[in-house]
């Protein structure tokens, strides 16, 4: 059985989860910038990353996971704003 402290818990987790993965675009998506340059990001892998985040997003409504919701909302953003740069530097 579910507890409300086991349920903060995991969310908790969730949102340092995200937190990391959202961290983890940042370097990407500053070079992509600064360069004007994103040869070596397949449109393929940015097209699959981002339908896969809207998946999440959706996931996360379903089951009132607010730490998906709300971190998975953050990374598609990111996602979006990289495969924007793919479609312009490309």
């Amino acid at each position: 059985m579910l507890t409300t402290k086991k349920i903060i818990d995991m969310e908790l987790i969730g949102f340092v989860a995200g937190l990391l993965i959202a961290i983890s675009f940042l370097p990407q998506l500053i070079k992509s910038y600064k360069t004007k340059s994103t040869k070596d990001i397949s449109i393929l892998w940015s097209m699959i990353n981002l339908a896969g985040q809207i998946l999440w997003i959706i996931y996360g409504i379903l089951i009132t996971s607010y730490s998906l919701i709300i971190m998975g909302s953050i990374i598609t953003t990111m996602s979006l704003l990289l495969f924007i740069l793919k479609l312009k530097y490309g």
